[in-house]
């Protein structure tokens, strides 16, 4: 058990994809990775997460759970310098599970000059051993994935499910994208559930991949292959409330169906505005809000001499306006218009839908909307690409729902 206290907090952050420092010498071949990574931030990984361990240490959540895609394409090294910045932390366990860019990524690289050199990549023992602080803390382990489940106080029990495909032994190939629970899997869920159950305690679930679907027009690969099977568990045990990442969104769904779970979706840690979600869970309800990562405060005196540092929530806006609208606006000119003024304001349009909904902040009222769509960027952008409208118009919600904070009742 992590805590006695009937009133307590942790922390979710996800897809921080952090390659470690060591890994590149910020020369050609990693700044061209970089402008490639659809708006992550690769260079001050190490930084922001130091920065926020600091935040950790003065405010003492019970735990951080991070839930998966730690690294940037699953180099050791990197899991290892993770795993280094937040073994100052005391107070605070860290509880992580895998992605899928995690475990045996074919992709994993380091960087040096013009040129990519494979990277060693990490297997399931190594992320045993490298987080081993974090199975310490379990109740039980699955011996079929990375799956195990951690008691956090007298009331709430944690499941972290490893929902990630991958093989035996290190690979070439590129880390799948879809994800799936598995029959032994399912049945040592079930078996904490039930565990849960007879002990009266009220089990979260965590993972990688998502429970539900969270936009109509995108969510092949991101939905876990197995979700009708993991549904009917959460229905049968009456899991209220279940985390997750993958999608790089902050989103957040109520229970769907027969299903009464609450899935709450944290967007990437490494992008948009550094979300991450503070939980509270007391004896007879649980709230979750959330929050943007300040990290000025939480910067050495040396780093706060870097503009970049300083106004990093700026600069990770550009950098996701700007990979966003970048391509969209090179496939505008290349295809269509000569109209550049336009081409500008569509690449704006398109970045700005994208970002709203990214970080959460994406409901607007009705009369907004109808402006948008009734714009001569948006018209153009439709006509020009049919194969995003469908896409578009589920980026934004005119009804009184939130993606920043709910509250789950017992």
């Amino acid at each position: 058990m992590i805590t006695k206290d009937l009133n307590t907090e942790f922390w979710v952050i996800s897809d921080t994809h952090l390659i470690a420092d060591s890994l590149h010498d910020e020369g050609q071949a990693f700044s061209r990775m970089q402008k490639t990574s659809q708006g992550k931030d690769l260079y001050y990984q190490e930084t922001a997460l130091s920065a926020f361990m600091r935040m950790a240490q003065r405010k003492n959540p019970a735990a951080i759970i991070v839930t998966g895609d730690l690294t940037f394409n699953g180099e050791r090294v990197s899991a290892e310098r993770f795993a280094e910045i937040f073994k100052p932390l005391k107070k605070t366990k860290v509880l992580v599970l895998p992605g899928n860019h995690d475990i045996f990524d074919g992709w994993a690289r380091e960087f040096r000059g013009k040129k990519q050199f494979y990277a060693g990549e990490i297997s399931p023992m190594f992320w045993r051993s490298i987080f081993d602080k974090s199975y310490r803390e379990a109740t039980d382990e699955d011996d079929s994935s990375l799956a195990y489940s951690v008691q956090l106080n007298p009331q709430y029990f944690l499941v972290l499910a490893d929902s990630n495909i991958y093989g035996r032994e290190e690979t070439t190939e590129a880390p799948h994208t879809h994800g799936m629970i598995g029959k032994q899997q399912l049945k040592w869920i079930e078996k904490q559930f039930r565990y849960a159950q007879e002990h009266d305690l009220r089990p979260i679930l965590f993972m990688h991949h998502n429970l539900y679907a969270h936009n109509p027009a995108v969510n092949k690969g991101y939905v876990v292959d197995d979700a009708i099977e993991l549904r009917r568990l959460c229905e049968r045990y009456n899991v209220k409330l279940a985390f997750s990442g993958h999608i790089h969104a902050q989103n957040i769904m109520g229970p769907q169906g027969t299903t009464p779970t609450t899935e709450i979706v944290t967007s990437s840690f490494c992008s948009n505005d550094q979300g991450y979600g503070v939980v509270r869970v007391h004896s007879r309800h649980i709230t979750y809000i959330r929050r943007n990562f300040d990290m000025t405060r939480y910067l050495t005196e040396k780093e706060k001499q870097d503009y970049t540092l300083v106004h990093f929530h700026k600069y990770l806006k550009n950098l996701q306006l700007g990979s966003i609208s970048a391509d969209m606006m090179q496939s505008e000119l290349n295809k269509y218009h000569d109209d550049i003024d336009l081409v500008r304001e569509m690449g704006k349009l398109f970045g700005w839908m994208n970002y709203h909904f990214f970080n959460g902040h994406n409901h607007l009222k009705v009369s907004e909307l109808n402006k948008i769509h009734s714009s001569e960027a948006y018209q153009t952008l439709i006509k020009h690409h049919p194969e995003f409208r469908l896409y578009l118009e589920t980026l934004y919600d005119t009804s009184d729902h939130t993606n920043l904070q709910v509250k789950i009742r017992y």
